[in-house]
């Protein structure tokens, strides 16, 4: 695919992501009505786990963490994909910066994009298709030693 095919397809899909049904910039769903799990990474400085909030919806997925102030060290969220999919974020509506980890069917991270600039409508995403996203606070992943190639666990992860 040309990379014009790709900045056009990137801007199709993110000029509608306020059009998805039940998401609205205005009136963002509170977090405390997201399910939740814990996810683990395996990285060489050991094992990591993560509180983290389930994007699980078209709505869930549009919103994130957009609009949060404030996210402590030990939280975060995923986006489970089902079929793997290319996927693209943006920082729209994101006040703090994020550690963006892109997760392949294996569980294995792909790609991090760390420390991400806040407010910025520049597509991030990983060149392969993808299981998993999962968001931490800007940092996070320097400072456990989590890398590329380094492992999560969680169910979305079981072989089929």
């Amino acid at each position: 695919m040309t990379k014009v095919k790709i900045a056009t397809a990137l801007a199709f899909l993110l000029s509608t992501i306020s059009a998805i049904p039940g998401f609205s910039q205005g009136d963002p769903a509170p977090l405390l009505s997201f399910p939740t799990s814990t996810v683990t990474v395996e990285s060489s400085g050991g094992p990591h786990q993560f509180e983290v909030w389930i994007a699980d919806t078209p709505a869930r997925q549009a919103q994130g963490l957009m609009f949060v102030r404030e996210l402590p060290s030990s939280q975060g969220m995923l986006f489970v994909n089902d079929p793997p999919r290319v996927a693209s974020f943006w920082m729209r509506n994101t006040f703090i910066p994020l550690d963006i980890l892109f997760i392949d069917e294996r569980g294995r991270i792909v790609e991090i994009f760390a420390n991400t600039t806040p407010l910025s409508d520049t597509p991030i995403g990983a060149r392969t298709p993808v299981r998993a996203v999962l968001e931490l606070r800007g940092g996070e992943s320097k400072r456990r030693g989590i890398n590329r190639g380094d492992r999560v666990k969680h169910p979305a992860f079981r072989k089929r």
